[in-house]
């Protein structure tokens, strides 16, 4: 897109850039962000700092701003300051909260309402406690970082809680704070936090903060405080917002700066735009698209689509069993191998052998990983593993990864939504997991649930889905939308202006 004359969009963002001005830049999908952000770079004789989202973005984006911008990740920079001095706890294995209770002395067994919390249960809810204030802008662990469990009805069993929990948390923090002992497992959040509590200074006379609609108010917190000595640059999408539930949350609409929009999408044309539009304006997204004029895409059925996108794990492995059933050459985009070292893993532990996987080491049993999944916080990103597991069975999924294809010599290529984010491919299918919200208390439609109120989560996922395809789309899954109540599409562009 170097090649292409700017659009007038993004000759405001370097004018504006140009100014000095602070920005809040909402870039839809598709609508040449990066090369908009190193627009801005070029504009500038200043020396200036990229943050990016994760590594493999960063490092996208060093080859192409020019020598005066440096890309890196918040956590690189943490790491470098703080991170490094903790990295042989980092490398420890994982352990079960029930015996991280054990080595700290954590025994009380305590009734809170109806509900009868273990020692292991507090010991998990201490643990998740330390994690929302590492997500969080606070100083000090308090009360508003105690979460609130299934069964805690009201503000006084929860003060009941919070006299339980918050000193348990507090000891895990001070334990947390000792690079060569400890016990407590390490996590990258832990050394960002420390991070942001010693008030860093970023050097630069400007810093474009990239996914800004994903950061963590502890990220923005650091970032916000540049505003000192450095202009500053939120750039993102809100409608991509879709990692509310690891403690990001959209940062750009609060944040007080000049509100530009880069609404043109290059990727794909009105057709396309058009659905996405739909699920902006479910979503309450404050951008819509305009397709390409010279792209032609069209939702249409596509029987031999380059990509299938599902809405879990689970979903993804049934679509690849019957691909692979019919004959097709098969990836799977993300972690394949580490799947398949699990999944040995899990067979093992199932078989009542112990494993030497770093992840599952600590585990005696299969069932002790299932509970370490269903209660623990540090174990939610195994819970789709786990769930493919039980489902179909270790055999049918080593079996189903060990006829996985590269992406270059693949005929199609399976993903998750999540993992699809920043992907684009000629053709798309969405996958039948994702389901059709309804409202179980109204049966007015034949003695069936009524369909239910669309999440804005689960719109702005959608979102993210639909606008993966280029040329054609297959709704698939999400065909439902066209008779759901909030399904009407908005009107375009030319009829809004008749």
């Amino acid at each position: 897109m170097s090649s292409r004359r700017p659009t007038a969009e993004q000759e405001a963002a370097v004018e504006a850039f140009r100014r000095g001005d602070d920005l809040v830049l909402q870039a839809g999908a598709g609508t040449g962000k990066t090369t908009t952000l190193t627009m801005l770079g070029a504009a500038s004789r200043w020396q200036g700092r990229y943050l990016a989202f994760n590594r493999s973005i960063a490092r996208e984006a060093q080859r192409r701003f020019r020598g005066n911008v440096r890309c890196s990740t918040a956590h690189a920079l943490a790491f470098k300051a703080v991170g490094h001095r903790f990295e042989e706890r980092m490398e420890r294995p994982r352990m079960a909260t029930a015996k991280l209770a054990q080595l700290l002395g954590i025994t009380m067994n305590v009734t809170i309402g109806a509900r009868h919390l273990r020692a292991s249960t507090l010991c998990s809810l201490a643990r998740d406690t330390v994690m929302q204030f590492c997500y969080s802008a606070a100083d000090v662990l308090s009360r508003l970082h105690v979460p609130w469990p299934k069964g805690i009805s009201d503000e006084h069993e929860h003060d009941q809680l919070v006299e339980i929990v918050l000193p348990l948390a507090e000891r895990m923090w001070a334990d947390l704070q000792t690079p060569d002992r400890g016990k407590v497992p390490f996590k990258h959040d832990h050394y960002l936090k420390m991070w942001a509590l010693s008030r860093p200074r970023i050097y630069g006379e400007f810093l474009l903060l990239d996914e800004a609609q994903d950061t963590n108010p502890v990220v923005e917190q650091v970032f916000l405080a540049q505003g000192a000595h450095a202009q500053l640059v939120m750039v993102g999408d809100s409608a991509q917002a879709i990692y509310g539930w690891r403690g990001a949350r959209d940062v750009m609409t609060g944040f007080q700066a000049r509100q530009l929009a880069l609404s043109h999408s290059f990727r794909f044309g009105p057709a396309v735009a058009a659905e996405a539009n739909r699920w902006l304006t479910i979503a309450h997204a404050p951008i819509r698209l305009t397709g390409s004029p010279t792209v032609r895409s069209e939702l249409a059925p596509v029987d031999t689509p380059k990509a299938i996108l599902c809405r879990t794990n689970g979903g993804a492995i049934a679509e690849i069993l019957t691909l692979l059933a019919g004959g097709r050459r098969v990836a799977l985009a993300g972690r394949a191998a580490e799947l398949r070292n699990l999944a040995e893993a899990a067979r093992d532990l199932q078989a009542g052998r112990r494993t030497t996987h770093r992840e599952l080491l600590l585990f005696s049993t299969w069932g002790e990983v299932q509970d370490y999944v269903e209660w623990d916080r540090d174990g939610r990103d195994l819970l789709p593993f786990v769930d493919v597991i039980d489902e179909h069975g270790v055999d049918v999924v080593l079996r189903t990864l060990s006829q996985l294809s590269s992406e270059t010599q693949a005929e199609v290529i399976v993903s998750t939504a999540h993992a699809a984010k920043g992907r684009e491919w000629p053709t798309v299918r969405i996958a039948g997991d994702f389901t059709e919200p309804d409202d179980p208390e109204d049966t007015s439609l034949g003695g069936d649930p009524a369909p239910g109120t669309i999440e804005p989560a689960e719109a702005r996922l959608a979102y993210v889905a639909v606008t993966r395809a280029q040329y054609r789309l297959d709704l698939g899954g999400l065909s439902w939308i066209n008779q759901h109540p909030e399904g009407e599409r908005p009107a375009s562009l030319a009829e809004r202006r008749a």
